[in-house]
């Protein structure tokens, strides 16, 4: 008779084969109920395989129960003969390469070799000296080394099923860290870099205004400066606050309302408790700057912004509104729909399919840019170490 019931160090038992006992989290109990699951499986085999080959159907039963009970008594005395291989002399199964594994096979050997010699003691009802003076030694042995491959194998099995697993969980870690450093290196590079328009137009405004209305250059000058810090820190940070955002939203419409004027009113709607909410840095400004390039400034009179955040069903929601031109009136611009196309993506990198980036045309004019967020931490930018 054989069996193999035992698992390896790195948690290989011979059921797992079967993939729905691969659900239960391994344990010292879980392996031991394992064991005897597999051994009543080789000992139903192992019945019904002599069975057939005696052809003697009437006997089945009384056959069967000495199958069972031969298969666990080697089943078990393998298990124990592994686990104290573990437990006793853990650098002779550690490691990969023959050695670790020619250790399991050598006890496992002599685990069967005790099984099998202690299942014809009991079932001749003769002393063992008498049974090893008898002759079945060498059966004994074949049946034993039989069963210490059938177990290797078996393990082996096992284990390179485990290593696919591990690689193929790897691999995937790291296509969904390149993906995310992905999307946050383009969001980056069109962020981190004023666009040029915006940067001439505010230097060339602060020149025009320092001869006529130098108050109103110096806090041109004073607000855009706070942009400058703010966006720098923002471009360098791996998280952020939406507090922060929207300071750095309220510097950037500071300037634009200056250069502006009357053609630009914004409100900014947040209370104390939603504005300690993190969030990736740089994801509000793109919303802003679209909602002026594509809706106000192509207005002739101009128009407002209103940036609200609140909490609604466990995510935070934020709505960059405008009563602009709203979508197909205003004129094509290079680059138009790039921006928030990166930013899509880059939501659903770091916040998974339930953050959402939605564009709604408002009954009146303009439109509203809708950032919904899961209320989860922040997937951070960096790959998972190796």
């Amino acid at each position: 008779m054989s069996t193999s019931p035992s698992e390896t160090p790195r948690g290989v038992h011979p059921l797992e084969v079967l993939a729905p006992f691969r659900r239960i989290r391994a344990s010292p109990l879980r392996n031991l109920i394992y064991t005897f699951v597999w051994n009543c499986l080789i000992g139903v085999a192992l019945a019904a395989a002599e069975q057939w080959l005696a052809g003697r159907p009437g006997s089945f039963g009384p056959r069967l129960v000495v199958m069972l009970i031969g298969a666990n008594v080697v089943g078990f005395l393998i298990h124990g003969a592994l686990y104290g291989l573990r437990r006793f002399a853990p650098m002779a199964v550690s490691g990969k390469g023959w050695r670790p594994r020619l250790a399991q096979m050598a006890v496992s050997c002599i685990g069967a070799l005790l099984g099998i010699g202690l299942m014809r003691v009991v079932l001749s009802n003769a002393h063992p000296l008498d049974v090893l003076r008898s002759g079945p030694m060498i059966t004994i042995a074949v049946y034993a080394v039989g069963t210490a491959v059938i177990i290797r194998l078996v393990l082996f099995a096992g284990e390179r099923r485990i290593e696919r697993e591990t690689l193929a969980a790897r691999q995937q870690e790291q296509i969904a860290a390149a993906g995310r450093m992905l999307a946050e290196a383009r969001l980056r590079a069109l962020q981190a870099q004023i666009e040029p328009h915006f940067l001439y137009n505010t230097l060339a405004n602060v020149v025009s205004l320092i001869d006529t209305q130098p108050a109103q250059a110096r806090r041109m000058l004073e607000r855009f400066i706070d942009y400058l810090r703010a966006s720098l820190a923002a471009s360098r940070a791996d998280a952020a606050t939406l507090g922060g955002e929207l300071d750095l939203v309220r510097a950037y419409l500071d300037v634009l309302g200056v250069r502006m004027g009357a053609r630009l009113r914004y409100r900014i709607e947040a209370d104390s408790d939603t504005r300690q909410l993190p969030i990736a840095p740089m994801l509000l400004q793109p919303l802003v700057e679209n909602a002026i390039m594509h809706g106000i400034e192509p207005k002739l009179e101009g128009g407002e912004i209103l940036v609200r955040a609140q909490v609604i069903d466990d995510a935070l929601c934020v709505e960059v509104s405008d009563s602009g031109m709203g979508l197909g009136h205003a004129p094509l611009r290079p680059g138009g729909g790039v921006g928030l196309s990166n930013l899509r993506e880059r939501v659903r990198q770091l916040h998974g399919a339930g953050a959402q980036l939605q564009l709604i045309e408002n009954q009146a004019c303009g439109v509203t840019s809708r950032l919904l967020l899961p209320l989860t931490k922040v997937t951070p930018s960096t790959p998972p170490a190796p």
